[in-house]
Parts: structure tokens; C-alpha cells; sequence
């Protein structure tokens, strides 16, 4: 029995006075006068618990503004951009000169049922941020896979879509849609971003294959670089790379990935080619970079931050100097080997005779030395040419018949001009040859 209904009953049926009960139970009697109002104007309801919620909130938005808020976490949502209240309070700001805390807006979603619990997502605090003190000082590349739709609407042809962002500002660099994404393509939009943005100090990614070859396997192995990695070297920019099964360490490139394909997935009309992609791609680009705020700058555009400061350049690295490695091989029975060089697989030949040798090859640059691996016999010496393929001995292989493609002395026409034993001779050198001879 809670104690309104207990205090109600002396009163009321034991027909105790006011006071008595206010000294036996501790209330007050104010508060006994009121209740017993409230018992002869609502009955049992008076015992019944009440809200404590102020009848007034001067400080609550208006209703109009709820009513905006709901709106544009619609039409923000159906265009595929970020609709979360830290931007719906920057559109508030400066679409509509309306101030309103992020809590507000929060808690406003909520109520409307926009609010789509996540209890497993991780907490943010759970993570190590980092950022580049200056624009180029790092940038961030990934690729990631959007499929184009076909004429009658299913699902068409998988594309891929290559990003290069700079760390400290969250600027888009460059987006290449290719199909799939190469070496040579990494290389070539590098070369493009850096024509356009110039040299970066260093580049971090993870270790796709046209990325590194640190973890590849064979002959092709960590002993070989590919494209992108020399391209790397030659400028003097540093590399990094994100340990395995860590996608956060990328995390700015891969939530700008996220952010990308939510947008494409949100337009009408689906690419259907390659061309219509890469369209899209770049409208997204200009929007991202110029009109689009980051919560992460103070609600600037990426565009603003990464003019603010002066832009940082290669610090003149050691990897600028030319690849000095070890490898271990084995000559084939055709007696040749293979060296990957600058992303291209050339072939270096060294005789069947030593077929099936185990080799050192000692790698400087183009300069390589190639040894026996136990008697350190020296086999070959060379100079890489990056433009050929098979790099040759440089040693002619004797004609098997010496005498074919040669001029005849008798018909001065070659031997193989007729059949053997009916040539013609030439009488003049005939009796030439004759006076000599006698």
C-alpha cells in the first residue's frame, strides 16, 4: 500500500485529524490537504503516481523547427548524403540561421524514430586517431568494387574504383574508375594526381598486390618491386603500409569510400558503362571537395584545409636510391631466369650448361651479378635493359650449314638456288680458275 492511500484512509475512514496523521507518518500536512482535495475531485486515480514533468518548456524548439529537422534528415537521407545531426545542424545554420545543439536534434530524430540503434558498433574512444600535420605530407590510397546495372536494371559488370586522399585534409586527390584496377593503372593516376597536386612526402595503403609485393609469394616474392613501389623510390617518397586485417590504419580513405558509394547507390539512374561511372564519380568529387563540411574541420570543406597551410615534399629518403637486394634462384632446364623489374617480369638468359644451378643474384640498380650459390663462380655479369624482355647472352650460336646462304664460286648464285649436283657453272670464272691452276 503506498503511503498516499495509507494517509488517505486515516483520515478519511478512521477519521483521524490532519495533525495526528502528519506527526504518525512524517508528511506534511500541506501535502495531506492536497491529496485529500485531489481524492474528492478524482477518486482512486489521486493515488496513482504523476508525472514531475513541467507543464511549460519555455526552452523546447519550436515546432516548425522539430518539423525542419525531420525534413531534411529525409531529403538528405534520399539523396545519399550524411544525415547525421552534426550535418543537419550545419544546414540549419546556414540554409536557415537556425541554431540548434547537436543533443537537440539527436534527441528530436529519436522521438520520430529516425534513430536506428547500433549497440555493437564500436566506440570511437576505442580508437587511435592520427592525422597529417601538412597537406601532402601523407596521402591515403584503397580501392574498392561497385557494380554497374544493365539496360533491363539487374546487376551488370563489377567495376573498381581507385581513390588517392590527402591525410591531413581530407581533400579527394583523385577518382579513377577502371575495370579491374592494374599496376600500370595505380601508376598512371599516381603520376596524374601528382601532376595535378604534386609530390607527396609519403603514401600509406594497405597490401593489395598493386600496392606491394612485400607478401607475394614465389619467385615474384619480397625480393621484387613492382610499378607503383619504384615509381615510389624514383620520387624519394616514403611508403607505408596498414598491417594485415587492420583496415582502420586507412580509415580516412575507407570511410571516404563509404561515403562515395552511399551517394551512388542514392542517384536514380544507376552507370551502366564504365564512362557513366567515372561521370558520377567526378560530380561527387566537386561536391566532396568544395561544397560538402568535415565535422573532422570544423564543418570546413576539405578544399579550405588543404589550401590553409603550406604543402609538404619529399624529405630526399634513402629509397630514392636504386633497389640493392639479395635473391636466391635456380637456373631452369632452358637455362635462363626471371627478374622482376619496375613491375615488368624480364627473362635473363645464361646457358644450358647450368641448368638446374642454384645462383645468387647480386642486384643493384640494373646492375646484376649472378654467381653460383656454392662455388662462387661467377656465370654472368650484365646490365639490365627495362625495354626488352629476354636479355641475351650476347653470344652467337654457329650455323648448322655454313655453306648455306653462301654464293657459289662456280654460278655465282647461292647454294640453295638449285638442286644438288645441277648447278650451272659460270664459264668465265671456269677458265679463270683453270689458268690459275695450271
Amino acid at each position: 500500500m503506498s503511503k498516499a492511500r495509507l494517509v488517505i484512509t486515516a483520515v478519511v475512514v478512521e477519521g483521524r485529524r490532519v495533525g495526528e496523521v502528519s506527526a504518525a507518518y512524517g508528511v506534511a500536512r500541506s501535502w495531506i490537504y492536497e491529496l485529500l482535495a485531489r481524492y474528492r475531485a478524482e477518486g482512486d486515480a489521486a493515488f496513482q503516481p504523476r508525472s514531475r514533468r513541467p507543464h511549460h518548456q519555455p526552452r523546447a524548439i519550436p515546432t516548425a523547427t522539430a518539423g525542419l529537422i525531420i525534413r531534411l534528415r529525409r531529403e538528405l537521407t534520399r539523396q545519399g548524403l550524411d544525415a547525421g545531426a552534426h550535418t543537419i545542424a550545419w544546414h540549419l545554420a546556414e540554409q536557415h540561421q537556425l541554431t540548434v545543439s547537436e543533443a537537440t536534434i539527436w534527441r528530436t530524430l529519436q522521438r520520430a524514430g529516425l534513430i536506428i540503434p547500433e549497440p555493437k558498433k564500436k566506440p570511437k574512444a576505442a580508437f587511435i586517431c592520427f592525422a597529417a600535420e601538412q597537406p601532402n605530407e601523407m596521402w591515403q590510397t584503397d580501392f574498392t568494387h561497385y557494380r554497374l546495372t544493365r539496360p533491363d536494371g539487374t546487376p551488370g559488370a563489377d567495376a573498381e574504383i581507385l581513390t588517392f586522399l590527402d591525410d591531413h585534409s581530407r581533400y579527394a586527390l583523385s577518382i579513377t574508375c577502371h575495370q579491374p584496377v592494374t599496376g600500370p593503372a595505380v601508376v598512371a593516376a599516381f603520376r596524374q594526381t601528382v601532376a595535378d597536386h604534386g609530390i607527396p612526402a609519403s603514401v600509406l595503403s594497405d597490401n593489395g598486390m598493386v600496392f606491394t609485393t612485400r607478401f607475394a609469394g614465389g619467385r615474384a616474392g619480397r625480393d621484387t618491386i613492382n610499378g607503383f613501389q619504384s615509381e615510389l623510390r624514383q620520387l624519394g617518397v616514403i611508403q607505408k603500409h596498414s598491417r594485415p586485417n587492420h583496415p582502420t590504419t586507412c580509415g580516412k580513405v575507407e570511410r571516404f569510400q563509404q561515403t562515395l558509394k552511399k551517394w551512388l547507390r542514392a542517384q536514380p539512374e544507376q552507370p551502366q558503362t564504365l564512362a557513366e561511372l567515372q561521370a558520377l564519380c567526378d560530380t561527387f568529387l566537386a561536391y566532396y571537395n568544395t561544397q560538402r563540411p568535415h565535422r573532422s574541420l570544423n564543418r570546413r570543406t576539405p578544399a579550405a584545409a588543404y589550401q590553409a597551410r603550406p604543402k609538404a615534399t619529399p624529405t630526399g629518403s634513402t629509397q630514392a636510391q636504386p633497389q640493392a637486394r639479395v635473391r636466391r634462384d635456380v637456373v631452369d632446364t632452358d637455362g635462363k631466369l626471371t627478374l622482376r623489374h619496375n613491375g615488368r617480369l624480364h627473362h635473363i638468359g645464361v646457358g644450358r650448361t647450368h641448368a638446374r644451378t642454384p645462383i645468387l643474384m647480386l642486384i643493384n640498380g640494373y646492375d646484376i651479378h649472378i654467381i653460383h650459390a656454392t662455388t662462387g663462380e661467377i656465370i654472368r655479369d650484365l646490365i639490365l635493359n627495362p625495354a626488352v624482355d629476354y636479355q641475351t647472352r650476347g653470344v652467337r650460336k654457329p650455323r648448322k650449314n655454313p655453306h648455306r646462304g653462301s654464293r657459289c664460286f662456280l654460278c655465282l648464285a647461292t647454294s640453295h638456288c638449285a638442286p644438288r649436283g645441277n648447278r650451272t657453272p659460270n664459264p668465265l670464272i671456269k677458265s679463270q680458275l683453270l689458268c690459275q691452276l695450271s
